[in-house]
């Protein structure tokens, strides 16, 4: 699968030790969308966005790939990629401690709920609130699980796409 990595200057650290893990570890193609160079002075809404203009076509073009967002809470990052259409972005700055079951019974937390139940396809990570050991975990975690294609997801997921 191919995953669109893109931070502004507070992930840009992350995102290379990432891009490395997505590729050499979980064996993904991983692609470096920005920014190419550390500069406390970027911003993020254009790099997220090269990222997200990639992610939204792939989707419409029918090519499963996901993309990764970082930056300090991850919080912006993720309203500019969900400007996109055919992009669904989820945040996640940490284990919360809490868990969810499914109407199934299934455990589930914020990172695999966030495939499970929304088909996100991109992540938005907030660099300075994860380790880079908590964000690998997180990010496998995330590229492996699959969306459950229950009917009441799916026509939720489907009523993203016509809302706005």
């Amino acid at each position: 699968m191919k995953v669109y990595l893109a931070a502004d200057h507070a992930g840009f650290e992350l995102k290379g030790a990432l891009l490395m893990y997505v590729r050499d570890e979980l064996g993904h193609e991983a692609e470096d969308c920005g920014a190419h160079s550390l500069d406390p002075a970027d911003d993020y809404p254009g790099i997220i966005a090269a990222a997200a203009k990639k992610l939204a076509a792939d989707f419409r073009r029918g090519i499963e790939s996901r993309a990764i967002f970082l930056g300090a809470s991850g919080q912006g990052e993720a309203m500019a990629a969900n400007r996109f259409k055919d992009v669904r972005c989820a945040v996640y700055y940490g284990d919360t401690g809490t868990r969810q079951r499914d109407l199934a019974g299934e455990e589930l937390d914020v990172v695999r709920s966030s495939r499970r139940h929304n088909d996100a396809n991109a992540l938005s990570l907030g660099a300075r609130f994860l380790a880079a050991d908590e964000a690998k975990r997180a990010v496998a975690l995330w590229l492996e699980t699959g969306f459950s294609r229950e009917e009441r997801h799916v026509r939720r997921v489907e009523d993203l796409g016509r809302v706005g």
